[in-house]
C-alpha cells in the first residue's frame, strides 16, 4: 500500500495535513487560528488555562504547553473524548477549505502517516517514529477523507440535478437571443 508522510506544516505539500498549519477554522461557534488550537481549546479543565493555552504565540508553543499541563488541569474525560474531538476538528478544517479537502482527496487510498523524528509517548500516538506508534491523527485522516468522499457524490448528484433541471431555461436563452437579434435585423 503507498503511504504518504508528513509531519512539519511548512512542507510541501503534505505539510498541510498537520495541525500546525496555520489556517483558522470555525469549531463549536468560535474561530480558532489553527487545528491545534481547536482541540487544545477542549483539553482544559479551567477557563485561565484555557486562556492561557489559547494566548500561545505559536500553534507548536501551544501544543508543547498543552502536552505539559497537569493532570488538575485537564478536562476529566479528555481520555475519552480526544479522539472523537481531534476527528471533528479535522472534518472541520478539510471541509471549509476547498484547497485542503482537495489535496486530501488526491491522496487516493493512500496510507497516512505523521512521520515525526522526536521519540516520545505523543508522536507514538498520534503517529510513528521510526515506523512505530499508533498513528492516530494518520487514521483520523484518513477516516475524514472516506467520509468526505462518501458525501461528495451524494452533493454531485444534487448538483446534477439541479443543473438539469435549469438547462431548458440556460438552452431557451441564447435562443430567445437569437430571435431577438433575427427580429431586430428584419425590422
Amino acid at each position: 500500500m503507498h503511504e504518504i508522510r508528513f509531519y512539519r506544516a511548512n512542507e510541501k505539500p503534505y505539510g498541510a495535513f498537520s495541525n500546525l498549519l496555520k489556517r483558522a477554522i470555525e469549531f463549536e461557534g468560535e474561530v480558532f487560528a489553527t487545528a491545534e488550537h481547536a482541540y487544545q481549546a477542549g483539553k482544559a479543565r479551567k477557563p485561565a488555562v484555557r486562556k492561557w493555552l489559547m494566548e500561545a504565540p505559536s500553534p507548536s508553543l501551544l501544543a508543547m504547553a498543552a502536552h505539559g499541563l497537569y493532570v488538575w488541569d485537564i478536562a476529566e474525560d479528555w481520555s475519552k473524548i480526544k479522539f472523537d474531538r481531534m476527528k471533528r476538528v479535522l472534518m472541520a478544517k478539510f471541509t471549509q477549505h476547498e484547497d485542503l479537502k482537495s489535496l486530501l482527496l488526491s491522496t487516493g487510498t493512500a496510507r497516512l502517516v505523521e512521520s515525526a523524528t522526536v521519540d516520545n509517548s505523543v508522536n507514538r500516538l498520534w503517529g510513528e517514529v521510526n515506523g512505530v506508534g499508533q498513528n492516530k491523527l494518520g487514521a483520523l485522516l484518513m477516516e475524514v477523507r472516506a467520509e468526505i468522499l462518501a458525501a461528495e457524490p451524494k452533493a454531485r448528484r444534487k448538483a446534477d440535478v439541479k443543473s438539469r433541471a435549469d438547462a431548458p431555461e440556460r438552452a431557451a436563452a441564447p435562443r430567445s437571443r437569437r430571435r431577438a437579434a433575427a427580429d431586430a435585423v428584419s425590422v
